[in-house]
């Protein structure tokens, strides 16, 4: 049976609690949300209108705590019980900036939990028109061979993948086979991927992804993205925002991507939304948040660009 259009599976195995201090109206705020990667790209895939289930194993206290925030999200959510703690971050941003005051990534998933959650994020997949793979907050908390099982099983089974990864889990999850990637022009230099950040390395980057990946879609901060959509390399443009906060902004892009392509759009409109709901992430506190209406007026104004 085909999947319903505009349903999406978020793989987001070791979601967070995080806390954030913040100075509003001459007061301290506490933000208390759950949050991760994934976490952030359920909530914009949500935010578009696409039917979203979120796969993610919680344990401990805190564990707890992000399963009950999760109930409060507008998406549907599989949770596996893990046997291990959830990881939670606590940042300060009373001063404008964020600064980290403690952190911890979690305990890495057991053999168990791991089964589990294999199962529970395949046979959401496979329901799912798309299934979005993002990763941990740590590299050694999931191993990067589930991310290859995973893309290699749904794709094969006529699932269309698309992943937002780094290290060793991009290398296996190029292994498997993704129908698009989204990655940062930082990760591709920190791995040895891109020689440098120009715009042709950066297509150079993507034409040798696309080994692994059937379209690509490199974020460069406040630069225009590079895209390579049917192997035409194209520049992304689109006009800058008042930034309040950077984190969030290729998480967004890459939730932005995967609704469309959920609703069987054009690669291109695809893009285009990607790079609304990424530029109007950064004009906001809230990470994976946007409206609706202003991403869609954005989307006009972004322009693709033959290299």
């Amino acid at each position: 049976m085909p999947a319903d259009p505009g349903t999406v599976m978020v793989f987001a195995p070791v979601p967070q609690l995080t806390v954030t201090i913040e100075h509003q109206s001459d007061a301290a705020e506490l933000h208390v949300h759950p949050g991760g990667q994934g976490i952030w790209q359920a909530r914009m895939c949500a935010g578009l209108g696409g039917s979203v289930t979120l796969c993610a194993a919680v344990g401990g206290e805190i564990g707890e705590v992000v399963a009950s925030l999760l109930g409060d999200e507008n998406i549907g959510v599989r949770t596996v019980r893990r046997s291990s703690g959830t990881g939670w971050y606590v940042h300060d941003r009373r001063d404008g900036s964020r600064s980290a005051v403690a952190e911890h990534a979690g305990d890495p998933l057991g053999r168990h939990d791991l089964d589990e959650l294999y199962s529970t994020a395949l046979a959401s997949g496979l329901r799912a028109r798309v299934s979005i793979l993002s990763g941990p907050a740590a590299p050694d908390v999931v191993a990067a061979d589930v991310y290859r099982r995973l893309a290699t099983d749904i794709g094969s089974l006529g699932g269309t993948v698309v992943a937002d990864l780094s290290g060793d889990h991009l290398t296996a999850v190029l292994e498997g086979g993704v129908t698009f990637l989204k990655v940062s022009h930082e990760e591709l230099l920190d791995a040895g991927r891109a020689r440098d950040n120009s715009v042709e390395a950066l297509v150079d980057a993507a034409r040798d992804l696309r080994k692994g990946a059937t379209s690509v879609l490199i974020s460069r901060a406040g630069d225009p993205a590079v895209a390579l959509l049917d192997d035409e390399p194209l520049l992304v443009e689109l006009p800058a925002l008042q930034v309040v906060d950077h984190r969030g902004a290729g998480d967004s892009m890459t939730a932005g991507v995967a609704t469309v392509l959920a609703r069987d759009g054009t690669l291109r409109d695809a893009v285009r939304t990607g790079a609304a709901a990424g530029a109007l992430n950064v004009t906001r506190h809230g990470l994976g948040t946007g409206r609706w209406e202003a991403i869609d007026e954005l989307t006009r104004r972004v322009h693709l660009t033959p290299l």
